[in-house]
């Protein structure tokens, strides 16, 4: 351990430092015990301490350089024998130089003669660290060797990645996340949850597919665009396949004219603040981790959701930022407003139609928030209820499930809640 190693020269030095204006004031008894707690804790000699103390702190730099006890052949050798071991540190090539210098002899790799093999005995790893210092081993290290990268032209890079700002002065920009129902076991399909978030007023849209290929994804946005009462103006997903591919690109351009598309920085969660912490409140503390991929708990989840769309949007009060205060150097303390429901929000920024304000505001009055939070509370348990399969890999799970359930179920879905035809 560090705390039982002996102390460095540059750590008795420092001490020394510490207590030589102590041993400059002191009587010549004081001195003396001074001198006796000095030498127990450095370990030096009375006299070292004495000639230290009354003398130079700081320490001589050298008159003259030692010379080199190590000539050319040395050096070569050294070489030779790192590159053949990839260049390892000079801690672990230190114990096998002489091993190593007999080995390459064997094959004609290497000829030293006996002086030079007495003096890889020993050699410090201090002068190894300065033969290697000389080498170029980064170069020629294999095991480091960055492979060639393929050139590939993702539809992702004709879209800039930026964060969308607090202060945004208009609805319609969204942050768009997947949320996995797989627990540990990603194996074959399970049910997944898109989830939209508006960065504005908080509004949030959610809708549960299964899997995540372009059909999937497609019938979910088509269910959130239904019931989306206000237009989208961007879209604001991290880099995942299941936004970026040229089928489901191709379905937002036929979709919504002048729509802009960014995308986050890779592993930068923070670029998708909004979403990430509607992820944890808004599915994973009513859903949790556990694997969903089961049909029944597909029909399930979607009318949780859909209560929750209800629950979150027009009775959950969201605060925003209005600015942030700065304690110190380091730490921030933000500032927020008064916590409003998104609709009421929404409300206070957007002009909404007639039609669909009357929806919306018929839709509050008409619900009951304490009887709405004991259906929320019945589906999760009925969707847990449901026993969850363990499929295998190669096996095409939702068609198997959609012939268990229901052989005519297509695949495509509508949602429970529409602004044509309100209901829930």
């Amino acid at each position: 351990m560090v705390e039982t190693e002996p102390m460095t020269i540059n750590e008795r030095r420092k001490y020394l430092y510490k207590m030589w204006e102590r041993y400059r004031k002191a009587s010549r008894k004081e001195k003396g015990k001074l001198l006796d707690e000095m030498q127990a804790v450095t370990g030096m000699h009375r006299k070292s301490l004495i000639r230290i103390l009354t003398g130079r702190l700081s320490r001589k730099k050298r008159s003259r350089e030692r010379g080199r006890s190590y000539g050319p052949a040395v050096e070569d050798a050294v070489r030779v024998i790192a590159r053949s071991m990839d260049y390892p540190c000079a801690e672990r090539l230190k114990p096998r130089l002489s091993g190593m210098a007999q080995q390459l002899m064997k094959h004609g790799e290497l000829r030293v003669d006996g002086q030079t093999l007495q003096q890889l005995e020993r050699v410090s790893i201090s002068t190894l660290k300065r033969i290697l210092k000389r080498t170029e081993k980064a170069k020629d290290r294999v095991a480091h060797r960055q492979a060639p990268r393929r050139q590939r032209n993702h539809p992702r890079n004709d879209y800039p990645m930026r964060v969308i700002p607090n202060d945004v002065t208009e609805v319609g920009h969204f942050e768009v996340d997947l949320v996995l129902h797989c627990d540990e076991d990603c194996r074959g399909e399970f049910i997944h949850t898109i989830q939209m978030v508006d960065v504005k007023t908080g509004w949030s849209e959610i809708e549960a597919v299964y899997g995540r290929s372009y059909l999937a994804m497609r019938d979910g946005f088509e269910v959130i665009l239904k019931r989306l009462p206000f237009a989208v103006r961007e879209l604001h997903p991290d880099n995942g396949h299941e936004f970026f591919n040229a089928h489901l690109l191709q379905f937002w351009k036929d979709k919504i004219e002048s729509l802009a598309i960014s995308r986050s920085r890779p592993y930068h969660k923070n670029d998708n603040r909004f979403v990430e912490e509607n992820n944890h409140s808004l599915v994973r503390a009513y859903v949790g981790h556990g694997r969903l991929d089961r049909l029944e708990q597909l029909f399930i989840l979607r009318r949780l959701y859909s209560a929750l769309w209800l629950y979150h949007n027009f009775f959950q009060p969201v605060m925003r930022t209005q600015h942030k205060v700065q304690i110190d150097e380091l730490r921030y303390r933000r500032v927020f407003d008064t916590p409003k429901p998104p609709f009421e929000r929404l409300c206070e920024v957007e002009t909404l139609p007639d039609a669909v304000l009357n929806h919306l505001q018929t839709l509050r009055d008409q619900t009951n928030p304490l009887q709405l939070r004991q259906q929320i509370a019945q589906w999760i348990d009925q969707l847990w209820a449901v026993p969850t399969q363990k499929p295998a890999p190669t096996v095409n799970v939702f068609h198997t499930l959609r012939k268990e359930h229901d052989p005519t179920v297509t695949f495509s879905f509508e949602p429970i809640i529409t602004f044509g035809n309100i209901f829930f």
